[in-house]
């Protein structure tokens, strides 16, 4: 399961490069984790960096990835109208669009763009060395990795139409539905009434809603300065009491889309890792299947050489053999060994030995004087026929092993020889040889 922590540090805030272990200790951060789900499973006020990590040590949680909150007041809202659309263009002319807006020199400050809106795109501004000094503070942590930096009053939940108020001990954190944020003393709400109270664009609007959010003890304290909020006539006040830190209300506007907050973290503040974090829970599997792909083309080259190897000494012996068989042949290699050995004995078939009635007769006779008792084997009649190349033979023996004896010597010849019209008797066996050419 994936986890969000959200990370804001309290004031004073200690340097980020102290030296002193005192300074550095000091800095105290409230905190909440929520799961995937958006349930918060852990939370923490006024803490140190060292008791955060621990608690996640102990719940064995590792790549968490952090929302860093910073104060409003640190980073400015302002609208850039830029008629283009292509991204690189977009962010050549952003500096200029907004110059006339940043009380600094241009080239001091970092910014950051969020998404277009009918009036432009909303941009947020923040001193450089300030932005360095953040990411500093929130780099580095151990089972954590940095996804975001938001100015902590751009998380509030937007109410339509209207603004978005949360009291926080003596600040006040505000936020438009045009996405204009603001940090104030709580005291000076009142002096905001008039302000609040403009309509967001140049429509007659009777009542502009406003929702407060804060803890009942906030409440209580800002009784006189809401009061003052209601009565001004043109604001209609909708109370939400929160039961926890007003960091869990921002981290769940956060977690479920209630708002459109602009990263900090763009340009040369871009979060680098994150572009590569989607291959990281593969990064094992893949070593194992590139190892394993090693391996498998070793194999198989390994493979291939044992086998090109038992190839070559076939060729060899098979080369061995017939030169012994055609030692005169000089111009026969492994290459074309097969064709001419085919060649050859199509060639000693085609010039076998001829199919007139002498040469069957020749060959039956030797065939005849090899059987042992030949005596007992007597040729009844002889019949050649010219036009088909056939001797027939009417023969009869004292068993019919002695017949098929006497058609395998002449089979062996590389003659046709068969024996049909097999008729067993009491003293023997009688049948019709026919022989012709192979």
């Amino acid at each position: 399961m994936s986890y969000r922590l959200y990370v804001r540090p309290l004031p004073p805030f200690a340097a980020p490069d102290a030296n002193l272990d005192v300074s550095a200790g000091a800095q105290l951060y409230n905190w909440v984790l929520l799961d995937a789900s958006g349930d918060a499973q852990a939370r923490g006020t006024a803490d140190a960096k060292e008791d955060i990590e621990q608690t996640l040590a102990q719940n064995n949680l590792e790549n968490v990835l952090m929302v860093g909150l910073l104060p409003g007041e640190e980073a400015l809202f302002c609208v850039a109208d830029i008629p283009a659309k292509q991204t690189r263009f977009i962010y050549q002319a952003l500096p200029y669009a907004v110059e006339e807006q940043i009380a600094q020199d241009i080239e001091s400050v970092h910014l950051a763009l969020g998404n277009r809106t009918e009036n432009g795109f909303r941009v947020a501004a923040i001193d450089r060395r300030r932005m360095a000094d953040w990411v500093a503070m929130f780099s580095s942590w151990e089972r954590l990795k940095l996804e975001a930096l938001y100015p902590d009053a751009g998380l509030l939940p937007v109410t339509e139409g209207g603004w978005s108020i949360c009291l926080d001990g003596e600040t006040a954190m505000l936020l438009s539905d045009r996405g204009e944020w603001l940090s104030v003393q709580a005291r000076n709400l009142a002096m905001f009434a008039q302000t609040l109270a403009l309509p967001p664009s140049e429509e007659v609007i009777a009542e502009v809603p406003v929702t407060v959010y804060g803890i009942e003890q906030e409440f209580e304290h800002q009784q006189a300065d809401l009061a003052e909020l209601k009565s001004s006539g043109r604001l209609t006040v909708r109370e939400k009491r929160l039961e926890l830190m007003p960091l869990e209300l921002l981290a769940h506007a956060h977690h479920h889309h209630l708002c459109q907050p602009i990263n900090l973290c763009q340009g040369e503040y871009a979060i680098r890792s994150r572009k590569s974090s989607a291959l990281t829970a593969w990064k094992p599997l893949i070593a194992v299947a590139s190892v394993w792909f090693v391996i498998q083309i070793g194999v198989e080259v390994g493979m291939g050489f044992y086998h090109q190897q038992k190839a070559d000494q076939l060729q060899e012996q098979a080369m061995a053999i017939y030169r012994d068989a055609f030692p005169t042949d000089a111009r026969t290699d492994a290459r074309n060994v097969r064709r001419v050995v085919e060649g050859q004995l199509r060639q000693m078939q085609a010039n076998g030995p001829a199919t007139g009635f002498i040469t069957l007769m020749k060959y039956t006779g030797e065939q005849y004087s090899k059987i042992p008792d030949s005596g007992s084997v007597v040729f009844n009649s002889v019949n050649y026929s010219r036009n088909r190349g056939e001797l027939a033979v009417d023969v009869r023996a004292d068993s019919y092993n002695k017949l098929s004896a006497l058609r395998n010597g002449l089979t062996n010849q590389g003659l046709n020889a068969e024996i049909g019209s097999v008729v067993n008797e009491s003293d023997g066996a009688r049948g019709r040889l026919t022989v012709s050419g192979g």
